[in-house]
C-alpha cells in the first residue's frame, strides 16, 4: 500500500515539474488569470488612488462617540456621490497612547473600526451615501483620534457625467 502512495507523490511532482518547466517562458500575467478563470475567481481589483479626504478628528481618548456634529461630513459626502464613480474609504484612527483604546477590550485596533463604524453608520442614516459604496478600514499606526473619510474614483467616465 505504501508504494502507490510513494509512487502517486511521484507522479504528482513529475506533474508539478512538467507544469514548471512548460509554463517558464509564458507571460506570468496571463498564466495567472488562466488559473483564476479555472477556478472561477475575479482578478483582484485595483485599489483607487484617493483624490479627497474629509472626517472627524479629536475623538475623546477611548471614545468612539462623534466629537462634533456630522452635518458638514454629511453634506460633504452627499456631494460627493453624486457621481457614480466615487467610492468612500472611513479610516478609524487611535491615537496609540494607553488611554486611547477600547475600554471592554484594551485594542486600540478595537476602537479606531468603533470610529470608523460609526462615522459610517451616520453617513449611510443620514442618506449621504448607500452602504455598498463605503468601505471600512483601520489605521494602527499611532497619530491621531480620528475618523477620515476619502474619496476615490473607481470604474470609467459615463458619458453623461459632469465634467
Amino acid at each position: 500500500m505504501w508504494l502507490i502512495t510513494l509512487t502517486d507523490l511521484a507522479l504528482l511532482l513529475v506533474g508539478f515539474l512538467v507544469l514548471i518547466q512548460a509554463t517558464r517562458n509564458s507571460d506570468g500575467d496571463a498564466l495567472a488569470q488562466g488559473i483564476r478563470a479555472g477556478f472561477g475567481s475575479r482578478a483582484p481589483q485595483e485599489e483607487a488612488m484617493p483624490v479627497a479626504a474629509a472626517g472627524m478628528m479629536n475623538f475623546a481618548p477611548g471614545s468612539s462617540m462623534l466629537p462634533a456634529a456630522p452635518d458638514a461630513l454629511v453634506a460633504w459626502a452627499h456631494e460627493v456621490t453624486r457621481d457614480p464613480r466615487v467610492l468612500l474609504t472611513v479610516t478609524g484612527s487611535s491615537d496609540g497612547t494607553a488611554q486611547d483604546v477600547d475600554p471592554t477590550s484594551g485594542n486600540g485596533a478595537v476602537l479606531a473600526a468603533d470610529r470608523a463604524r460609526t462615522v459610517a453608520a451616520v453617513l449611510a442614516t443620514r442618506g449621504a451615501v448607500s452602504p455598498g459604496r463605503m468601505v471600512i478600514t483601520t489605521d494602527t499606526r499611532p497619530g491621531r483620534s480620528a475618523a477620515t473619510v476619502t474619496l476615490a474614483f473607481a470604474g470609467t467616465p459615463s458619458p453623461d457625467a459632469r465634467p
